[in-house]
């Protein structure tokens, strides 16, 4: 259950504005981007081609990680927050 008069909006900036955090997520969209773009897209790579679409995508795979992880650390950070004001 979100925390009362704190919305996603807030919870964002402060993630943002979190060092360890950014940090964390950033690690994550590496590692997963790296794996995402080698499997997808690894053989046109190798063979020294890059078109235009994919010039595109691959920056997505490394995006959307750092978008769920993102969401998943805010989530967590929101629990825990409520779960104190529960106590």
């Amino acid at each position: 259950m979100p925390e009362r008069g704190r919305g996603w909006g807030r919870s964002c900036r402060e993630h943002l504005a979190s060092p360890a955090a950014l940090r964390r997520c950033l690690l994550i969209a590496l590692v997963v981007g790296s794996v995402l773009t080698m499997i997808n897209q690894g053989d046109v790579l190798v063979e020294g081609r890059l078109p235009t679409a994919l010039a595109v995508k691959i920056p997505l795979n490394f995006v959307v990680p750092f978008v769920v992880s993102s969401i998943g650390y805010i989530a967590a950070q929101r629990e825990a927050g409520a779960s104190q004001g529960a106590e």
